[in-house]
């Protein structure tokens, strides 16, 4: 499944036991697999374990840092550098650490041109350990071995969700790339363009009907302002741009998943933090949903709603 996932350029965790202590019934080495949407494959415990895991890897799917977990009765004791210690709520205790990596995909990159920037983008995106193709009808394969792939024309299918996309052609041939381009609709466009230049551009897209929106997300001149000059340079600035967006990107998006309040919620029995996304033992009370690290927390809720559902606040509006 990892490799179909890879395949798609879709970003999932694996998660591992790598140390446990009787009675806990995962066994190191066992692993399994957390999905964007929360869909977990593989065994590394029981339903206690599973909670914090699936909470744990979309997080760590969100800012792409790996995580050293360690579930036990009594985390003060698992104190360690480089260790989040959190409790097992599981009655029948043990201790279990996980190690959590987030796996995303590489990188895609169209480049559109092949002019000297063009070259010298592909070559430095290729060593970035980026998915690079070049798009233009005069383009050889010979003259970029780097490159996945050069052809006439990009089908938008296979066009990943995040990639960018550079217009380096930087002559008659602008206009067509620029709006095959923003056809694909990717994360970012640049284009190798003076502002005068560009100007002038925009001015003919727009009277194409390049829609509005995807021509004021266009980056022209693309690249960060470093005084380049010579087509390394340049290159250089561009994609030093891309880095500096997708960090920032990252960084708001893992700050925006730690504090939006509707991803988790508290289990009102045990009193453990449960992801939303995924969750599997889910109750209805008083109008509001409730969630549970376990079928056992549920069971006993059910039992008794009232005793429980006073934490109004940990519950969610269904």
């Amino acid at each position: 499944m990892a490799a179909r996932l890879a395949a798609r350029g879709e970003r999932f965790a694996i998660v591992t036991v790598v140390r446990r202590e009787p009675p806990s019934s995962a066994r190191v080495g066992d692993t399994a697999l957390v999905t964007t949407s929360g869909e977990v494959h593989g065994w590394v415990g029981g339903g206690c374990t599973r909670s914090t895991l699936l909470r744990e890897s979309l997080r760590a799917i969100a800012d792409g840092e790996p995580r050293l977990l360690s579930l036990s009765p009594d985390p003060e004791t698992e104190q360690r550098p480089g260790l989040v210690a959190l409790p097992m709520t599981c009655k029948s205790g043990g201790t279990v650490d996980l190690y959590v990596e987030a796996v995303l995909p590489s990188l895609q990159v169209v480049v559109f041109g092949t002019t000297p920037v063009a070259r010298s983008l592909v070559r430095i995106a290729h060593a970035m350990g980026y998915r690079v193709e070049v798009v233009d009808q005069a383009a050889e394969r010979s003259d970029f071995p780097e490159a996945m792939a050069v052809s006439a024309h990009v089908p938008s299918a296979s066009i990943a969700e995040g990639a960018c996309a550079l217009v380096a052609t930087m002559d008659e041939k602008d206009l067509d790339a620029i709006e095959a381009a923003a056809a694909l609709r990717p994360a970012y466009l640049g284009v190798i363009a003076s502002r005068k230049r560009f100007a002038e551009l925009r001015e003919a897209l727009d009277a194409r009907g390049v829609p509005r929106e995807a021509l004021d997300s266009i980056v022209a001149p693309a690249g960060l302002d470093i005084g380049a000059r010579t087509p390394e340079e340049i290159a250089l600035s561009v994609l030093a741009q891309i880095v500096e967006r997708r960090r920032n990107k990252a960084r708001i998006e893992a700050r925006t998943e730690a504090v939006e309040e509707q991803r988790e919620a508290i289990d009102p029995v045990c009193g453990m933090t449960v992801a939303i996304a995924g969750a599997s033992h889910i109750a209805e009370a008083n109008g509001h949903k409730y969630y549970f690290c376990c079928g056992g927390c549920r069971t006993k809720f059910l039992g008794d709603p009232a005793r429980y559902s006073s934490a109004g606040t940990t519950a969610h509006r269904a």
